[in-house]
C-alpha cells in the first residue's frame, strides 16, 4: 500500500464519510432524544420529571451521536487500510 500523499479521490472519499458520519449521528441522536422524551409527550408528567427526561435524552442522544461518528469513521479507516 502506498503510504505517500493521499490522492484527490481519497480526500474526497474521506470528506463524504465525515459528512455521512455527522448527518447519520444527527439522525441517531435526535431519535434517541425523541424516544427518551416520548413519555413526556404522551403523559402529563410533573415538570421535574420532564426536565430529568430532557437531560437524560440530551446526554444519551449525545452519547449515541458520538458513538455513531466514531464507528463510521473507524469502519471507513479499516476499509481504506484493507483496500476495499
Amino acid at each position: 500500500m502506498d503510504m505517500g500523499r493521499e490522492s484527490r479521490w481519497e480526500k474526497d472519499a474521506m470528506t463524504v464519510e465525515i459528512m455521512f458520519a455527522l448527518v447519520s449521528a444527527l439522525v441517531v441522536g435526535a431519535f434517541v432524544f425523541g424516544v427518551v422524551m416520548a413519555p413526556a409527550l404522551v403523559w402529563d408528567l410533573p415538570p421535574r420529571v420532564v426536565e430529568g427526561l430532557r437531560w437524560a435524552g440530551g446526554v444519551l442522544g449525545l452519547g449515541a451521536a458520538v458513538r455513531r461518528v466514531v464507528l463510521v469513521l473507524l469502519r471507513h479507516d479499516r476499509d481504506r487500510r484493507t483496500g476495499r
